[in-house]
């Protein structure tokens, strides 16, 4: 059976010119990278805003296992399907990080016969969005230190410095450090620390911005650290903001690409639902819906996570509304969270099963009734799914009124996600999505942060140590009390243990650090062990990646 890479090789590309024109978008709006990789110029964005949108599907997944679901594949995987049954369909993704590229994942522009293409471009350098916000991130650090050294006219406080430098790989090693070392010349030495670039709210501001004005101002509202007395020191304040913007006005273009059907897809913004907001760009999203009658879209990881926060933070800053929902889940991924071994998965368990749809279930409640939104469950087939396992799953989802859909879009491409797609396209015209936040923006953060924790992961309270929620009451005083939360933690549990599989319910939600972005208008809230600098593990996919001797890369998934 041929890997992911080896499929994606063997396809067909049209010019990216020719995919562009199934949208309507002339070539003098495609700024080029290569044959088969574009941006879309701000003017012909621009000249879209009096068109009426189409109808955006959110797709998310049960909490993510080992055994893997297949979020992307099946957000490509149903838009070739929509597009297959006459419905005009743009998918929107995320970019892949580097950093899980060469950690766990090797790779993540979908699977099989359901992928973004140019795959190796996209999962590597692709159109240097990131290293756009990486640089963009350190500058405004370089310019921190720099003030510093040259007299530190605003007074900054040098221990209330709050603003992290950021690389795209996974390097424990930089979680924690000392920077300035080796005398005057070299600024003054104090504690400093890596995230991920993804972990950046740069990333987020970027993502969440609706043109170059919007995100100019986001950018300049960006706390970098207080003054002994606790005043605010933003990057305007040092004049940051202008050469971060200048960095990042391509990185701003949504990135245009094609499937392996060769119809169009969004590819733009950062991942990470677990420690960041993780979804891709509101520009992308928004431009899409006014090119297409559908538009796919996926949010990082479980709907505890992704989902969660592209309604509470994306929809609700965006004025996006997704039409209905589709919920990924696989049969092995069920039975490892009803305990079955990650060795034996493949083995027909029905009472690892029917214990493990209990994950399911709350996923299903969660997008119903605290998210509002019609769903359907798609399960991404593997081969050693038995006729008994899936007919249990049926029975049991059926009792919660959520349509069950074997969809086979990894082996067959859009031509076995058409069962999922049509039921998409019946949902979205039968019923009317009525979304809803989790909680009102008029809340106090605790609160906030108790309501995600209670309704969403089925936590019986919060708990933070007093100076954690000092900080919280500071920022609530400070006047940042009416922006959303976003949470960071593990993604493999709806508690912050990582271990605790299926359902845990009456666990309490422990804060260990809070963090004020307050450019991209959210605070963080940093829960149970997660870093926000993840590490490679004990053999990375970088390990099986490789170049031949023709040049051609190999081992990326």
């Amino acid at each position: 059976m041929p890997s992911d890479i080896e499929i994606a090789q063997q396809a067909k590309l049209q010019p990216i010119e020719a995919i562009a024109e199934t949208l309507g978008i002339p070539r003098s709006s495609l700024e080029n990278y290569g044959r088969y990789k574009a941006k879309i110029g701000f003017e012909f964005l621009d000249s879209l805003q009096s068109r009426p949108d189409g109808k955006l599907i959110l797709v998310t997944a049960i909490s993510p296992t080992p055994a893997g679901e297949g979020k992307t594949t099946t957000t490509v995987g149903v838009g070739d399907a929509l597009n297959a049954i006459g419905k005009k369909t743009v998918i929107c993704l995320r970019e892949p990080s580097i950093g899980p590229v060469f950690g766990m994942k090797g790779g993540a522009a979908g699977g099989g016969h359901a992928q973004v293409v140019p795959m190796e471009d996209i999962n590597l350098h692709f159109t240097g969005d990131f290293h756009a916000i990486g640089l963009a991130n350190n500058l405004l650090s370089a310019l921190t230190d720099n003030h510093i050294h040259h007299g530190n006219e605003l007074g900054i406080d040098l221990r209330r410095i709050t603003w992290k430098r950021v690389v795209d790989m996974n390097d424990r090693a930089l979680r924690d450090i000392t920077i300035g070392l080796g005398g005057p010349g070299n600024g003054y030495p104090r504690q400093d620390g890596f995230d991920i670039v993804v972990a950046s709210e740069v990333m987020a501001i970027l993502c969440l911005s609706t043109g170059l004005a919007d995100l100019k101002q986001r950018l300049g509202n960006i706390v970098v650290g207080y003054t002994r007395d606790q005043r605010p020191v933003r990057a305007r304040d040092l004049s940051a903001h202008g050469a971060m913007t200048a960095l990042l006005r391509d990185a701003l273009k949504p990135n245009l690409v094609q499937t392996l059907e060769n119809n169009p897809a969004f590819v733009h913004g950062g991942p990470f639902a677990n420690i960041a907001h993780g979804c891709n760009s509101v520009l992308a999203t928004q431009t899409a819906l006014k090119l297409a009658d559908y538009v796919v879209t996926e949010a990082g990881f479980g709907a505890d996570l992704g989902a969660e926060k592209f309604i509470d933070i994306k929809c609700r800053k965006s004025g996006l509304r997704p039409a209905a929902a589709i919920i990924v889940a696989t049969i092995r991924a069920l039975k490892y969270h009803g305990g079955c071994d990650l060795d034996k998965i493949n083995q027909e368990n029905l009472p690892a099963l029917e214990k493990g749809i209990a994950n399911l279930e709350r996923h299903v409640n969660n997008v119903r009734n605290h998210y509002g939104l019609p769903c359907i469950i798609s399960i991404n087939h593997f081969l050693h799914d038995t006729d008994a396992e899936i007919a249990l799953l049926e029975s049991t989802m059926g009792m919660h009124g959520a349509p069950v859909i074997v969809a086979r879009h990894w082996a067959q491409g859009g031509a076995g996600a058409t069962d999922v797609a049509r039921t998409v396209v019946d949902l979205t015209e039968q019923r009317q999505s009525t979304m809803k936040f989790v909680y009102e923006e008029s809340l106090p953060l605790w609160e906030k942060m108790q309501a995600v924790a209670t309704k969403i992961y089925g936590a019986a309270d919060i708990r933070a140590e007093r100076k954690v929620r000092a900080q919280i009451q500071q920022l609530q005083e400070s006047g940042y009390g009416h922006y959303p939360v976003c949470v960071a933690k593990t993604q493999y549990s709806f508690s912050t243990d990582p271990a605790a599989r299926g359902a845990p319910s009456g666990h309490t939600v422990d804060i260990r650090e809070v963090r004020l972005a307050a450019g991209a208008e959210f605070i963080v809230m940093v829960c149970g062990d997660i870093m926000t600098m993840p590490g490679l593990p004990r053999v990375p996919s970088a390990n099986k990646i490789d170049v031949d001797d023709s040049g051609r890369i190999v081992g990326l998934f």
